[in-house]
């Protein structure tokens, strides 16, 4: 099931967003039994992309949460180090993770351009089973123009997985080619997925997730057969009279 949250520009859609992200951690961890894993400890996953950051960016002024009880993931990331400007925790920390007091162990990265990409998606995945082992209370993602999230693209073998939680990508063809992505496997552990979607670029693959469309050609369809989904989209993504 897909919620639908229409807006009308991407201003608003990071106002209504982050309101609702600080209302739905606060909730979490302002209860000793709070959460997916019932112990007051929120887990979170966090995207790129210009709606991503931008949400990230706001965040910072939300002085009322406890990030000392958040713990931080991401969907993906480019194989590169973290001070890289194309590093998704590069970006999250520059925008938001730096400013805010959080430890530096409820941060958890790839770690990519350290080691293999088959060697980081394996420590990875120790990471969410030490960390998040019940799963995540809210995964936040974006979508390409062409449905991708994360780092999982139309048709590719990455989106066969069943049992991995995170795997590698070597042949990405959105540069740069090596990548580490959240699985299937991983998504489905999240209790919400927020999809962040502006731009008339979107459009198409909108259509298609509001449609009910479940495809491998559009990866964002089957987002919904996973895990709740709540879809922030802008007035220019949301050109179908479907949406």
């Amino acid at each position: 099931m897909v919620s639908v949250e229409k807006v009308p520009n991407l201003d608003v859609l990071i106002d209504q967003a982050s309101s609702r992200f600080v209302d739905t951690v606060a909730e979490i961890v302002n209860s000793d039994d709070g959460g997916v894993h019932g112990d007051g400890i929120a887990r979170v996953v966090f995207t790129g992309g210009g709606a991503g950051i931008k949400l990230l960016s706001r965040l910072v002024r939300a002085k009322t949460l406890d990030w000392s009880r958040i713990h931080v993931f991401f969907g993906d990331e480019r194989n590169v180090p973290v001070y890289d400007p194309e590093s998704n925790e590069g970006q999250a920390r520059y925008a938001l993770l730096n400013h805010v007091h959080i430890p530096e162990a409820n941060i958890h990265g790839y770690r990519a351009g350290s080691t293999t990409l088959e060697d980081a998606a394996e420590n990875y995945a120790r990471a969410i089973e030490q960390f998040a082992p019940q799963g995540f209370d809210l995964h936040l993602m974006g979508m390409g123009p062409d449905g991708h999230i994360n780092s999982l693209f139309p048709h590719s073998k990455q989106l066969a997985e069943r049992d991995q939680l995170v795997v590698a990508v070597k042949d990405s063809p959105k540069p740069p080619a090596e990548r580490i992505t959240l699985a299937l496997p991983a998504v489905a552990r999240a209790r919400e997925v927020w999809l962040l979607v502006s731009g008339s670029e979107k459009a198409p693959a909108a259509h298609q997730l509001i449609a009910g469309t479940v495809s491998d050609e559009w990866p964002v369809t089957l987002i919904p057969e996973l895990a709740d989904t709540v879809l922030f989209i802008t007035e220019d993504a949301a050109t179908s009279p479907e949406i």
